[in-house]
């Protein structure tokens, strides 16, 4: 291709001002008003086709193939300058009517190079499809054409060079594309405003193109996922960054945009990673430039936001999972494992302070008991602290202070589980009886923690520590104290007396919890104390 390149670069500068010259003289025809729009039209389709079928006859022939070429090139550049005059400078043209040109003659290019390996002619043909709404800059807003203009062109291209491994006709419609975008920013000036806005919507389309584009391209190119896709992969995310932190200034805060890229290349990363089964540049890179940008965001999100709280648990307790996920994931991951646990502890406690006065976060405009934002944010730091009781995350000492860790570990998510029930059970008076008693509330949340108790029973069952045993007895003494010596004044006699019978229940049923467990334990620490007498014997 350099040497071809070298060879014919002045053809390609002479198609180029042939077409601008052909550009121009559009231009001026209208505001000299010669020729009629139909006519126009008529001329560049004949002109372009003309050249087409003329170039297509001498590339048949071996000696004329890059003349032929050179024509072939100069034909679809006119055919792509008036399609740009016809939907995108004028709107005489549907959109759909330019969709359905572009479609023809691009697919028809695409099939002459795939099956000539004419890498010449796509080079001329692209030059001109992207100089000819370059320079039509029109005084209406065609934008959606132009986007399906563009999408056409991307995609033969795309098409090419990961079939061929031509890879200048990625890196070439890739800053085309952008800087298209750019003049037709400034040129229109749009609105911006919303959320959602078209300029927007326009710069997030071409972000998600390029970045499946590339991924694609690289897993065709025997999995190669570094060099120039992985350059223009971060290019792109800057790119799209810098616009939409310009288009939503005012509207969203930019620790959003910089939150929504951290998340995609790290999944960018891991899909790297998942392809090429190691560790290398083109995965690292990735997932450490979004676990930067993660952190950058989380100091930002949910500023100024009542929700700020919610937000930053979410946030945080998501980059916890991720690090426990790689610690699982690959070998040596302690400093992974403990970075995750340090995260959920300092997480923990600032949920515990400030959830007392932080939204509930609705979802469906009114308040659902444990179907809400604010109980998610609990239910996911009390899974975090289990799974590290569970798997011994932090294999530090010796195995009792490994259990001791486990133990510490489980308490902490009992703990938030206890939270989030209380306040769930609170938020539900608040809504749905605000006219009650307090009285009401409070033996509600001694029934409810009793249960607690008895989960604690439960739990310590299931796990053989007797920290939970005492954990729960203490909870249960707890709750029996504050039913009888507390909840006792006023009225509402028959309630609490329902109250106290309930928690007299449960105090049975934690009773048989504590003899089914040591029936259990029993013959293990029977067999542990005659081991230990024989020893003693033979000593």
């Amino acid at each position: 291709m350099n040497a071809t390149f070298r060879k014919h670069w002045t053809s390609l500068l002479g198609v180029l001002l042939i077409l601008t010259a052909f550009v121009t003289l559009f231009k001026y025809s209208i505001d000299q008003g010669w020729i009629t729009d139909p006519m126009k039209i008529g001329l560049g389709l004949l002109c372009g086709a003309g050249l087409c079928v003329g170039g297509l006859a001498l590339a048949l022939h071996k000696r004329q193939t890059v003349t032929g070429e050179i024509i072939i090139g100069l034909g679809t550049s006119l055919l792509y300058a008036t399609f740009s005059f016809a939907g995108i400078y004028y709107e005489l043209w549907s959109s759909g009517s330019v969709f359905i040109g572009m479609i023809g003659i691009t697919a028809s290019l695409t099939a002459y190079a795939y099956r000539f390996d004419s890498r010449l002619l796509m080079n001329i043909s692209f030059a001109g499809g992207l100089l000819s709404p370059l320079l039509m800059q029109p005084a209406t807003d065609q934008v959606f054409a132009l986007f399906l203009y563009l999408l056409v062109l991307n995609a033969a291209f795309f098409f090419l060079s990961i079939a061929k491994g031509w890879s200048e006709l990625r890196i070439a419609p890739f800053f085309g594309s952008w800087l298209l975008y750019v003049v037709y920013f400034f040129h229109f000036d749009p609105p911006t405003e919303g959320l959602w806005s078209l300029p927007l919507r326009y710069a997030l389309a071409a972000f998600v193109f390029y970045i499946a584009g590339f991924m694609i391209s690289s897993w065709k190119n025997n999995r190669c996922f570094d060099g120039w896709n992985l350059y223009l992969s971060l290019a792109n995310g800057m790119l799209f960054g810098f616009w939409a932190m310009l288009i939503l200034d005012g509207d969203l805060h930019y620790g959003y945009v910089l939150a929504f890229l951290g998340v995609i290349y790290g999944i960018v990363g891991v899909l790297t990673y998942r392809f090429t089964g190691k560790i290398g540049l083109a995965s690292a890179v990735p997932m450490l430039a979004g676990l930067m940008l993660l952190l950058i965001a989380a100091t930002h999100l949910g500023s100024g936001m009542e929700t700020k709280p919610i937000v930053s648990v979410f946030l945080w307790g998501g980059i916890a999972v991720l690090l426990a996920w790689g610690a699982r994931r690959y070998p040596g991951g302690l400093l992974l494992n403990v970075g995750a646990v340090g995260i959920w502890l300092i997480v923990g406690i600032y949920w515990y302070i400030v959830t007392w006065d932080t939204p509930r976060g609705e979802w469906f405009g009114t308040y659902i008991p444990f179907l809400n934002s604010g109980a998610a944010a609990w239910m996911l730091l009390s899974a975090l602290g289990f799974y590290f009781s569970l798997n011994r995350v932090v294999p530090f000492g010796n195995d009792k202070t490994q259990e001791l860790l486990s133990q510490i570990f489980a308490l902490f998510a009992h703990l938030i589980v206890g939270g989030l029930l209380t306040l769930q059970i609170e938020n539900a008076f608040e809504e749905y009886a605000p006219d009650s008693a307090e009285m009401s509330l409070s033996l509600t949340l001694s029934v409810v923690w009793g249960v607690y108790a008895l989960l604690l029973f439960l739990w310590g069952a299931y796990r053989r520590q007797m920290t939970f045993r005492w954990f729960g007895s203490a909870v249960l003494l707890f709750v029996a104290f504050k039913a009888i010596f507390l909840d006792l004044s006023g009225e509402q006699v028959l309630y609490k007396v329902l109250v106290l019978l309930i928690l007299g229940g449960m105090s049975f049923l934690a009773t048989w919890i504590n003899g089914k467990w040591r029936t259990e334990n029993q013959p293990a620490a029977e067999s542990e104390n005659l081991r230990n007498d024989v020893f003693d014997r033979h000593s």
